[in-house]
């Protein structure tokens, strides 16, 4: 049983990694919106909140717990910022992370272990950030690089992913805006019919976490996307094959759209066995 700090374990991410570490570990969660507190102990009974109001109370606190991991998966994300987002995207994907790097060494962490996005380079164009979101990103990259230098007892993970799926997914992501309209009969506008994705099961995410916990994995940054790439409207073909009531798509061309990813190091031991086209499909279905 290891001692384990989540941060971000209301969001998509954070919350599956929570209920897929819980019965095996002690889990430790850093809470920041008191509403929040009483759901999450109402389902995870021995979960333990370290709740803050400002930064300068989490410094304080952080300092009382021994922890073995930190999985930092906290961020504030939004595709187009306006100037009412560049605080929260500071404190989310700057501030918080930072905090925690310098309390490593006093609670005792062996392993830190941070979620990224492969939009620090994209289309596969080095430090071509797409938007101010992931320049954050890339920023607490440099950040974590510096920690790993003068922290050489601990072991640094910067994990890069792109479009993840699964079931209770809330978020305005391709697989959910489908399903939503599936239920109520509405048309999906897409911008084309050969729009090419990477989607990446959360449960596969769980795995390669479960991995470098489990197994003295080499420090660095890694890439976790799916072995294959899809058509959406493959997927699309095979849901309609699959179901009476039909997913109604209006396409807006068939130019061949395809983000390409930089080629980070792959996590040995690791591959997607949960993402292939039948468990995108069946996310929509759900």
């Amino acid at each position: 049983m290891k001692n384990i700090l989540i941060t971000g374990s209301t969001g998509f991410v954070g919350s599956n990694l929570l209920n897929n570490l819980y019965n095996d570990n002690k889990i430790y969660l850093i809470i920041r919106k008191k509403k929040q507190i009483k759901n999450l102990v109402k389902k995870y009974k021995n979960v333990n909140i370290i709740f803050y109001n400002k930064v300068n109370e989490l410094n304080k606190k952080l300092k009382n717990y021994k922890i073995d991991i930190v999985i930092h998966c906290a961020t504030h994300y939004v595709k187009k910022h306006s100037y009412s987002d560049i605080k929260k995207l500071n404190s989310s994907n700057i501030l918080l992370g930072n905090v925690l790097l310098d309390n490593l060494k006093v609670m005792k962490v062996k392993k830190f272990i941070n979620f990224s996005t492969i939009w620090e380079d994209f289309n596969s164009i080095k430090d071509n950030n797409y938007n101010l979101y992931s320049a954050y990103k890339k920023g607490f990259g440099i950040i974590l690089s510096y920690y790993e230098k003068i922290l050489s007892t601990i072991k640094f993970y910067n994990l890069m992913i792109s479009n993840t799926f699964g079931e209770n997914d809330t978020r305005l992501k391709i697989t959910t805006i489908l399903k939503n309209n599936h239920k109520k009969n509405k048309l999906t506008v897409i911008v084309s019919k050969n729009l090419i994705m990477n989607l990446l099961n959360i449960n596969d995410i769980s795995t390669a976490i479960a991995l470098i916990i489990k197994k003295n994995v080499k420090p660095g940054k890694y890439l976790l996307k799916n072995n294959k790439d899809f058509k959406i409207n493959e997927i699309i073909e095979e849901f309609n094959k699959n179901n009476i009531k039909k997913l109604r798509i209006k396409w807006l061309s068939n130019k061949i759209i395809r983000e390409k990813i930089y080629p980070y190091s792959n996590l040995k031991g690791w591959k997607p066995k949960q993402s292939g086209i039948l468990d995108i499909v069946d996310t929509i279905s759900f």
